[in-house]
């Protein structure tokens, strides 16, 4: 299967997504790909820090760049069981190369209203490739969430997005947590970073089974 991780703006923690999930994917199928088309390479630099301490397990991991990143991935694609994509966090040649390839394309969304302005765009985006990759699927996850339970931010988003029929929202929301900034540091995934906070551990696993 092929995963992509892409955006419309940056910030809304697309890279910290892609990695563990790429992380978690590895532990239960070792012939995963991590591929980072994103040229400011969040994604290289955490296997790198990962390799550097010899961290097990290794993750499979390429850079490619500009629409090379279509027939890159599709020559690969035999060789690895899953491929997961780490796109920019904008309207590039790569993301509009990787929707025209990808099973599932995930747009991870803060819940502000500088990220649901992008929404409509990103539904645009995802027509356009399905008139090729008409199997596409694309999913909303809420990410980088207030952990205060009286911000109605979520809710908001959620409505917003029934209004959009090209784009599902996943029901796992992510929170804005500090273990993801500690665990990245490290060239780890929220799972393998101690001491384990038990939230973000649910979270990222409740993802990763929606996605898988």
């Amino acid at each position: 299967m092929i995963v992509l991780f892409g955006g419309e703006k940056g910030g809304a923690g697309k890279s910290t997504l892609a990695t563990n999930i790429a992380a978690i994917r590895t532990f239960d199928q070792p012939h995963t790909l991590l591929i980072d088309t994103d040229r400011q390479s969040t994604a290289s630099f955490w296997c790198s820090i990962r390799n550097d301490h010899t961290i097990n397990p290794r993750i499979n991991s390429i850079q490619q760049y500009g629409t090379e990143v279509r027939d890159k991935i599709i020559s690969l694609n035999h060789e690895f069981q899953d491929i997961i994509i780490d796109a920019g966090g904008r309207d590039s040649p790569e993301l509009r190369a990787s929707l025209l390839i990808s099973n599932i394309a995930i747009f991870p969304l803060r819940p502000s209203q500088f990220d649901l302005w992008t929404i409509g765009r990103i539904g645009i985006l995802v027509e356009k490739a399905k008139e090729i990759n008409e199997s596409l699927e694309a999913y909303i996850v809420v990410n980088l969430a207030s952990t205060h339970p009286w911000v109605q931010e979520i809710s908001n988003m959620r409505a917003l997005t029934q209004d959009f029929k090209m784009l599902k929202i996943f029901n796992t929301n992510i929170y804005d947590r500090i273990v993801y900034r500690k665990a990245a540091l490290n060239g780890l995934s929220v799972i393998e970073y101690k001491p384990q906070d038990p939230k973000a551990t649910n979270e990222i696993t409740n993802l990763y089974k929606e996605i898988f």
